[in-house]
């Protein structure tokens, strides 16, 4: 099944190498973590067999970024940091048979700046996506709203879109987040209908709050329509933060048709 949910965010009840079980025992067939590096990759390929489970996606290290700095991609200077970084991801996602790799632009802490940190971030997305397709997985990237991360370079799907025209690899598609774009953007129907094509990955969670959905405004029946009509046919993945326990948190999965998921609605 397409449907996946994230196990940074989701689960946290237990240990990480726990939650593969427990998504599983929630009805996940696959599962995406940010950042795998703090475990093994042996004690990750052993849980991800015990649940059954697959792995469709991870980024790549990210630097200081979770801890309020600029990252790595789009940082002058740290170039051969991302190429390390993108060698470390590279051996995961080997190991767990990960579909999909997300990178991530960093901030830019420099007012003024703004245009290097960009060339800087195009020539390193465009050498993880051709080194990516190298060993048949597909690279993405986010745009992350600034409300949540002040100084976030790229923030809007006008400006990925922007990014895929100058990199022109077809390796690279945009990774949509819900939650993120609704915040900046708005037009969540709109932006699928016309750009499934350059989506690689999408992810959501309710706004405000990032909660499972129906926990905020968002009409998610109306989402997933516009995603099952899109020329979108890659993972959906539940990217909040429960609003208390993670399965408590998933009534949505019932109360919504999830069919069109299925892989074999790819066909159709």
């Amino acid at each position: 099944m397409r449907l996946a949910c994230n196990l940074s965010l989701m689960f946290t009840e237990v240990p990480l190498l726990e939650r593969f079980k427990k998504a599983a025992d929630a009805g996940f067939k696959t599962v995406e973590i940010q950042f795998p590096y703090e475990e093994t990759v042996e004690e990750l390929v052993a849980a991800k067999a015990e649940a059954n489970v697959e792995v469709c996606l991870i980024n790549v290290p990210a630097g200081d970024l979770m801890q309020g700095g600029e990252g790595l991609a789009s940082v002058p200077g740290k170039e051969k940091e991302f190429e390390e970084a993108l060698k470390l991801c590279a051996k995961y996602v080997k190991a767990l048979d990960v579909k999909a790799v997300n990178v991530l632009p960093g901030r830019c802490d420099f007012k003024g700046q703004e245009t290097i940190y960009l060339k800087t971030f195009v020539k390193n997305v465009k050498r993880a996506a051709i080194a990516l397709e190298k060993i048949g997985v597909l690279c993405t990237f986010e745009a992350i709203n600034t409300q949540d991360m002040p100084g976030f370079l790229i923030h809007s799907v006008d400006q990925m879109l922007s990014v895929i025209d100058q990199v022109q690899h077809p390796n690279l598609k945009m990774q949509f987040d819900i939650y993120h774009m609704q915040i900046m953007d708005g037009r969540i129907d709109e932006i699928l209908r016309n750009h499934g094509k350059d989506i690689g990955h999408i992810q959501f969670a309710d706004v405000p709050g990032r909660g499972e959905p129906d926990s905020g405004q968002l009409n998610f029946k109306q989402i997933f329509s516009s995603i099952a009509h899109s020329e979108y046919k890659g993972y959906v993945a539940a990217e909040y933060k429960p609003t208390g326990k993670t399965e408590d948190s998933l009534q949505w999965m019932d109360r919504y048709d999830l069919d069109w998921l299925e892989p074999e609605s790819i066909l159709e």
